[in-house]
């Protein structure tokens, strides 16, 4: 009898530890899937390839900004337009990156030559030039700007200006890439910058580790499509054997036994770079920061700094001026000996001090892009969470093989109109996945016509959403189109009016101004908490399931 009870006993332990292994870790290190119980990176098929969950890492030139909750519009005094176009409206901007300057003109530059050199795109880098002419004016003398501004070492560390809102987009994408590839490369899961420049030059490729070295312009999205064949000598492992052999097919007897990074390897940058929206970048000028024992806000804000001026009243820096903008009619820089701001036109990128989020030049310098269409109620009509106007849904363009289409040899993918709000049947993209006929468990019921058809009721560009535009008294009494959009922060041409970040003000998508430049943010990803250990946190429990909460 007591042996029997023994013998009970252990089994349960035996049946318990084998119900509560979730997560925790096996004899040989490796992870185990808490809803199966089977290892995770084992050398069979099936095992899911899970990489350590890590914190992730910006791109270069980033400020991660944590985000919550503040009053949209609710930094400005006067409506001095009387055109209501900033109507206040408590919303919640999730955590995101912002570039912690504007973009310079030898960032602009960097970005041509790659144009000239990389992709070798005489039309690309001809409509990537921004238009110098804006300095041009019939009742003043700019035209040194029109060809110094650029271009001249004196102002490679000044905003670059006369870049339209489609230029910028271009340029965030651009960005994307050539971070992305750069991390790839470095990493050695392509092939390194040696092989690719003795390549693209012309000469051997014996320092490639699969002797494939591709030197075509890099696209993310071509890369995560598998459009590359391009692997170097450190690639991603492939622990079952079956896959190692696939992903080596072809690569030759010295190729390197692995594979390309996925998005689930972790290795790119959170986000993409992009423009930021306006709420996003409002609330990254307010910098509305709190001290962590009581959660409130303990003043308001009308520019980016502390106090109602815009100079200093500490005792070192009394009456200097926080911001590049125009004092008055006819004063750009003050009087010769004590010039007030420093500036006649733009100012360097990290001219005066940042504001509490780390941002330089968040009021004055230039006026700056954002990514929302203009629309003049658009803070009543938006979503309270991660507000934005001016959603255009696209999709990358395949052909009949899988493969994403590209524009000429740039390696743009092309884009194309979403035809859905939701997934597409099989159907639909059936030559794409390899045309099987059957059915499988997860096929939806043919009954619903939702599933074989795109729905009748989304649509792909949602940019005047509740609020449309009115193209029958555009150019009589409105200027505002889709095509309008959102610029904040007032310039160096601009009163102190418009250095509030509730400002806004709008112009075509294709237009440029010597006034209006722009930076660069990107979405964060996992916990919003930059730094949780600075505020208290509940304390957790062991797992009833036999893992520690991390």
């Amino acid at each position: 009898m007591k042996k029997n009870i023994i013998a009970y006993f252990i089994a349960c332990i035996t049946v318990s530890c084998v119900a509560t292994s979730c997560n925790k870790k096996s004899s040989s290190g490796s992870k185990v899937s808490g809803k199966t119980g089977a290892l995770y990176n084992d050398k069979r098929p099936g095992s899911l390839q899970v990489m350590p969950k890590t914190k992730p890492t910006p791109g270069p030139g980033l400020v991660h900004i944590e985000g919550g909750t503040f009053v949209m519009g609710g930094s400005t005094i006067d409506d001095i337009g009387f055109d209501h176009t900033s109507p206040k409206k408590r919303v919640t901007v999730p955590t995101f990156y912002m570039d912690e300057t504007e973009v310079a003109n030898v960032d602009w530059l960097e970005y041509l030559n790659w144009i000239r050199e990389v992709a070798e795109d005489p039309r690309w880098y001809y409509e990537a030039l921004p238009d110098t002419l804006v300095w041009r004016s019939p009742l003043a003398y700019n035209e040194p700007y029109v060809t110094n501004y650029l271009r001249h070492p004196a102002y490679q560390d000044y905003p670059v200006v006369g870049v339209t809102w489609e230029q910028a987009v271009a340029y965030c994408d651009w960005r994307t890439n050539v971070v992305n590839e750069n991390i790839l490369r470095s990493k050695g899961i392509m092939n390194d910058w040696k092989a690719y420049a003795t390549t693209k030059s012309g000469g051997a490729k014996g320092g490639a580790a699969n002797n494939t070295v591709n030197t075509q312009p890099f696209d993310l999205d071509l890369y995560l499509n598998g459009q590359y064949d391009d692997l170097g000598k450190k690639p991603i492992k492939v622990n079952n054997p079956a896959a190692a052999a696939n992903a080596n097919a072809g690569g030759g007897k010295n190729a390197p036994k692995g594979r390309g990074a996925k998005i689930e390897d972790g290795v790119f940058t959170p986000g993409r770079y992009r423009l930021p929206t306006e709420a996003e970048w409002e609330y990254a000028a307010l910098a509305l920061i709190v001290s962590p024992d009581n959660n409130v806000i303990a003043n308001n804000k009308i520019y980016p700094w502390h106090g109602l001026g815009v100079r200093s009243p500490k005792k070192d820096t009394r009456g200097m001026v926080y911001a590049n903008f125009k004092q008055g009619k006819g004063d750009n820089m003050g009087v010769a000996g004590y010039l007030n701001d420093g500036a006649d036109i733009t100012a360097p990128v990290r001219a005066y001090v940042p504001n509490d989020f780390g941002l330089f030049n968040m009021a004055g310098n230039v006026s700056e892009w954002v990514y929302d269409t203009y629309r003049q109620h658009s803070f009543d009509k938006v979503e309270d969470f991660s507000p934005f106007r001016g959603n255009e849904f696209l999709n990358n363009e395949y052909d009949n093989n899988g493969k994403i289409v590209t524009i000429g040899k740039t390696n743009i993918p092309k884009k194309t109109a979403a035809t859905s709000g939701r997934k597409d049947a099989y159907d639909l993209h059936k030559e794409k996945y390899g045309n099987v006929t059957e059915e499988s468990p997860s096929t939806p019921d043919a009954k619903d016509p939702k599933m074989t058809t795109a729905s009748p009721s989304f649509s792909s560009d949602q940019r005047g959403y509740l609020d449309k535009e009115n193209l029958d008294l555009y150019g009589k009494i409105t200027l505002v189109s889709d095509r309008s959009k959102v610029y904040k922060g007032g310039s160096w041409n601009d009163r102190a009016y418009w250095l509030n970040p509730g400002t806004r003000r709008f112009l075509d998508q294709g237009e440029s101004s010597a006034e209006i430049g722009f930076r660069c943010a990107m979405s964060s990803v996992g916990n919003p908490q930059i730094n949780p250990k600075s505020t208290p946190q509940f304390k957790q429990p062991k797992s009833r399931v036999g893992f520690k909460s991390k």
